[in-house]
């Protein structure tokens, strides 16, 4: 069990940090609702996604593509991302260096 509390996000979205290390970060977001976003945004660590449930739009840049369990992908540094939750489910993002705002 993670001792970092699940935060609420935006409507029917947590995040919850499971790890963390200056270097590295792995953080739980959990859209409990078709429609729920997360906002697109930039920031200057390196991000990893894994799709452990759900489906999800996300666009990545200019482009724009769905994913589903057991996809992945990673978003280079300062691009602007976000997606849409199509069915509920859970993305596990890996952050270098650690996001120290979800602290």
């Amino acid at each position: 069990m993670s001792p970092f509390p699940i935060v609420s996000t935006g409507e029917d979205v947590t995040r919850q940090v499971l790890s963390d290390h200056p270097d590295l970060m792995v953080v739980a977001f959990r859209f409990q609702a078709a429609g729920a976003t997360g906002a697109l945004h930039s920031h200057p660590h390196v991000q990893s996604t894994y799709v452990e449930s759900g489906r999800f739009r996300f666009v990545l840049g200019e482009e724009e593509r769905d994913f589903g369990p057991g996809d992945s992908f990673v978003v280079p540094s300062d691009q602007t991302h976000g997606c849409i939750c199509l069915e509920p489910g859970t993305l596990v993002d890996c952050f270098t260096p650690r996001r120290d705002d979800f602290l």
